[in-house]
């Protein structure tokens, strides 16, 4: 639920508002969720707030609310629709939340809805292609797709595990459930070729039905390879075909790499990464994306050290950083090193490499600072261009820069909303405002990505730190949780991180700020967010507090507590400088 509708649901009508205020008017007012919401979830709570004076009844049950009348009690949900009544004085206000069952619903046919594989999908001979389809129990299932006829079976029970958002609530235990009516089976091909669509057979009470698959099922050929390469800047590579699978490095515009799989829009690549084919453009010649490496330099540039990595073809890459190393593999790689050319330098004390096993080379840099600064990648033709970042020079504040992202802005990117309706995006902007003036003070260069109302997506924000190389970057947010989260008992500071060089900067910060202001501890989590992606700089995302609970949203929308929360800010980040 971190964007919430900004919707108020007054005496059973829903009426957009978009009060500045922590303090509730004169109206019984729900924020969240609107009338006719639909969750999966097992629980809702209902953000609002009314006059403080007074009780507010849900479902005839008085409820909790903060001094000045904030409320966001979480009630269970049943199945199907679920009606909450509010009450507060003559006032009423009704919701009706829907819960869907995520348990698929088993059909007296062969749902077109249910038939998988649902994209066009290629693979190599003898991997395993699968097809599932739901129908009623006792059913006997097939499916004909080249010369095969495949049996379907019943699943039974599986093993399901929360979405990644669970973790966020302390939700994110596996869930043993049962599959009424799920049938699958599986299958290899050794032939390449184009098989068709596979046709499904439903048999029961001696009569059967067949359905044609949307999907074309393709073998390749390992002979007759397809090469790719990279159109994007930092071409996305995931771990499956699909957003839900989790990131890798991202590939430096310009590299290529032979074709193994494709489902749909994602095509597999020769390393085992899966990327969008809107990010690459194919190759006409087929000439077998390889590279052999032989010496290395290093040089200087400014604030950075660069290192060069002649090869034949622009290979994947793959970086792992540590504490005080960073370590780079070049993928569809062979060595034939024998001389690297390494200067005494400010960032690398030794470089070590070794071939791990055939096609990759793995680079160790062993760091000397015991921060790291920031790194990019990039190819000139067909060399990889390493820029390791150097250390700011001298200690405080007067010589490092720091870019603050005031999160959301505008119309279109409210954020969370507080009971009251307030929006995340005019909390953030003025914590920033009184943070930038405290580290003015101290003698700081800062960078904001927005002023005022501005309308950025997240890639123009990562484009301002990657354009201005900040010498750390702070995106400034406040919290919310999904519809199963406790919004009256979850509070705090959190801080958020993905790079090993970000990890220290959180870290410190969230301990500080904690400490320092006597604020709940929320913790600190590794994080796949666009605002914490960057490479040029340590940059985290720090969650200054939940708006959607009754009491923190007073903390959070108090003056006087901006302002304190703005110098401890400043003495965090100036504290960090002064140890590193």
């Amino acid at each position: 639920m971190k964007r919430i509708l900004g919707l108020a649901i007054l005496a059973g009508s829903l009426s957009l508002v978009y009060p500045h205020a922590a303090v509730a008017g004169d109206a019984l007012g729900v924020v969240y969720p609107a009338n006719g919401h639909k969750t999966t979830a097992a629980q809702i709570f209902l953000i609002g707030t009314a006059p403080a004076p007074g009780e507010v009844t849900v479902n005839g049950k008085v409820i909790d609310r903060s001094p000045t009348g904030n409320f966001a009690p979480s009630f269970p949900l049943e199945i199907g629709e679920n009606t909450f009544t509010l009450q507060y004085g003559d006032q009423t206000l009704t919701l009706n939340i829907t819960r869907t069952s995520t348990s698929p619903q088993p059909t007296a046919g062969l749902s077109e809805d249910s038939l998988e594989p649902k994209t066009d999908i290629a693979k190599l001979p003898n991997e395993p292609v699968c097809f599932t389809t739901i129908a009623k129990p006792n059913a006997q299932l097939s499916v004909k797709i080249g010369q095969q006829t495949v049996p379907l079976q019943p699943q039974g029970q599986s093993v399901n595990l929360p979405p990644n958002s669970s973790a966020l609530t302390q939700q994110n235990q596996p869930q043993t459930t049962d599959q009424p009516g799920v049938y699958q089976g599986c299958t290899a091909f050794s032939q390449p070729g184009v098989l068709g669509k596979p046709v499904f057979q439903l048999t029961k009470d001696g009569q059967t039905l067949q359905r044609t698959g949307a999907s074309t099922i393709e073998i390749l050929s390992p002979q007759d390879f397809s090469v790719i390469e990279v159109t994007s800047d930092q071409g996305v590579a995931r771990t499956g075909p699909s957003t839900n699978y989790s990131r890798l490095t991202p590939l430096p515009k310009g590299t290529q790499a032979r074709i193994t799989g494709r489902e749909g829009e994602w095509l597999r690549l020769d390393y085992g990464a899966w990327i969008k084919a809107k990010e690459t453009r194919p190759l006409s010649q087929n000439i077998l994306p390889h590279s052999i490496i032989r010496s290395l330099r290093s040089r200087q540039a400014p604030g950075w050290t660069e290192v060069v990595f002649p090869l034949q073809n622009p290979v994947p890459i793959s970086v792992n950083q540590g504490d005080q190393t960073f370590t780079l593999t070049l993928h569809n790689t062979t060595a034939q090193t024998d001389v690297i050319f390494m200067n005494d330098d400010p960032v690398i004390r030794r470089l070590d490499w070794q071939q791990p096993g055939p096609g990759q080379v793995e680079y160790k840099f062993n760091l000397k600072p015991k921060q790291q600064w920031g790194y990019k990648l990039r190819y000139e033709g067909t060399s990889l261009i390493l820029s390791l970042r150097h250390p700011p020079k001298g200690k405080g504040l007067s010589n490092v820069k720091v870019l603050l992202d005031p999160g959301h802005g505008s119309e279109n990117d409210l954020g969370a909303r507080g009971p009251t309706g307030l929006p995340e995006k005019e909390v953030t902007i003025v914590v920033s405002k009184l943070l930038q003036e405290e580290l003015k003070k101290r003698g700081t260069t800062v960078v904001m990505t927005r002023e005022g109302d501005d309308d950025l997506y997240p890639k123009d924000r990562v484009d301002v730190i990657n354009q201005t190389e900040p010498t750390i970057a702070i995106s400034v947010h406040y919290n919310a949780l999904p519809d199963s989260g406790d919004a009256v008992n979850t509070a705090g500071i959190g801080a958020f991180w993905y790079h090993a060089q970000s990890h220290d900067l959180a870290v410190f910060l969230h301990h500080y700020l904690v400490d320092d202001l006597k604020r709940p501890d929320y913790g600190i989590f590794w994080d796949n967010l666009a605002l914490t992606r960057p490479t040029v700089a340590p940059t985290v995302l720090m969650e200054l507090g939940f708006m959607i609970n009754p009491t923190e949203f007073e903390w959070i929308t108090d003056p006087k507590a901006q302002k304190q929360l703005a110098v401890s800010m400043a003495d965090a980040i100036a504290a960090w400088f002064s140890k590193q």
